[in-house]
């Protein structure tokens, strides 16, 4: 593929394991893709998990697979640090105008790594949920694709990290970088969109911000893994050690304030922490509040290994309120059969908040069609804009790929239509 190319078979916008999976079962298929991603690297929020469920493997080696396949298929050209500003037109023709942010470095093999140590100025690191703090110049992380150092684009016009940067020791950083717009024409386009965590300031009953140690599932997820903020260790952000641990379930979902569906992996994610749990802190107990356990089909048995467990408390209980009691988090709790309040009191609390679809909160670039809830509603066939995986509804990862694989057949009938 030439690298200035900007015709192609098939666009798919979001680079997360759904956008990459549909790229490369579409391209290994002979579809010429463009994958474009906003982010500085693939991955999306797969990147980002300590394991999957319920084999309990970590992600980058499923990941590398993928990484390895987008590497030796000539068929895919990759935009990183890109949306898409604009959709014109209609198939087998349609125009997506593509901004491209600066990442500011050119690429070279020198690894920065000991001297970005000695940059000046750090900003809160979004791969970790602002549980830490980053580098001005950093690799977005270990198994990042594409594999390129970059600068933060905050510290663009900061005088102090300008004037460290010119002691560059491999020549890489170029602050001089401007954002670009490229026009790509597709025959049709798989919007990835994925999905976003929901926003845990909204349940202010539930404490989120009034206290560093009530977290939400995505957070612990980076809390426990190895290259997270603490390096896998499982402690509180006060500082405190950990002997009792609550995660609540449904926290804004199934809500009509809120989230009205059931985002179902929520209850097996949190299973799945508990196991962390176990592993990590062998001695604590752990708490988990729930309106009913959703764990279908094959995750059955790992939902019914952890009941047998005797260090994991299951409540049938709607957690109604979390506050700070003394140096501890009381949660209280109402049984949904009894309606008896129940009060627990933790060192941590987790919040399993829901996957609301991107598109119920980033205006799309086109009129899609989507439901009250912001999933895409695929309702004609013959439409050359479809949704994939999360963008469509709630789903883990072993039905996110099988639902790529379905989008990049889509894909292949509609380049063989035009």
């Amino acid at each position: 593929m030439s690298q200035d190319q900007t015709a192609f078979d098939l666009l798919v916008v979001g680079g997360g394991v759904a956008g990459i999976t549909t790229a490369i079962e579409a391209a290994e298929a002979g579809l010429t893709v463009a994958l474009v991603e906003k982010e500085a690297s693939l991955g999306g929020r797969v990147s980002r998990f300590h394991h999957y469920f319920p084999k309990l493997c970590p992600p980058s080696c499923g990941l590398e697979i993928n990484f390895r396949r987008l590497r030796s298929n000539t068929n895919v050209k990759v935009f990183t640090l890109a949306s898409i500003e604009k959709i014109e037109g209609d198939a087998p023709s349609i125009q997506a105008t593509v901004k491209i942010k600066p990442r500011y470095t050119k690429p070279v093999s020198f690894d920065y790594t000991a001297w970005a140590e000695s940059c000046p100025v750090e900003f809160e690191d979004d791969f970790n949920y602002g549980m830490n703090s980053r580098k001005g110049v950093f690799y977005p992380w270990e198994n990042a694709y594409p594999p390129q150092w970059m600068v933060d684009e905050r510290a663009i016009g900061n005088a102090e990290f300008e004037e460290w940067a010119k002691s560059d020791p491999a020549g890489g950083i170029d602050l001089t970088q401007a954002e670009e717009t490229v026009v790509l024409t597709a025959k049709s386009v798989a919007w990835a969109t994925g999905w976003k965590p929901y926003d845990p300031t909204n349940l202010t009953e539930l404490g989120f911000g009034s206290s560093p140690d009530i977290l939400t599932n995505v957070m612990f997820e980076r809390l426990s893994a190895p290259n997270g903020p603490t390096g896998g260790k499982l402690e509180a952000p006060s500082g405190k050690e950990v002997k009792r641990i609550a995660f609540v379930q449904c926290a804004g979902s199934r809500d009509e304030n809120h989230l009205p569906f059931c985002s179902g992996v929520c209850c097996a994610a949190s299973l799945k922490q508990a196991t962390y749990v176990r592993d990590k802190l062998p001695e604590a107990d752990i708490h988990m509040f729930y309106i009913d356990v959703r764990t279908p089909g094959r995750l059955e048995d790992f939902y019914q290994d952890r009941q047998e467990d005797e260090k994991i408390n299951l409540h049938r209980g709607k957690v109604a309120k979390v506050e700070t009691v003394g140096d501890g988090l009381q949660v209280t709790a109402e049984n949904t059969l009894t309606g008896d309040l129940e009060q627990v009191t933790v060192d941590l609390v987790v919040l399993a908040t829901g996957m609301q679809p991107t598109a119920a909160v980033e205006k799309l670039p086109f009129n899609a069609n989507l439901d009250e809830n912001g999933f895409f509603i695929q309702d004609d066939e013959a439409s050359a804009h479809y949704g994939v995986g999360t963008a469509v509804r709630p789903s883990g990862v072993a039905e996110t790929l099988q639902d790529a694989t379905g989008a990049a057949i889509k894909a292949l009938q509609m380049a063989r239509r035009s």
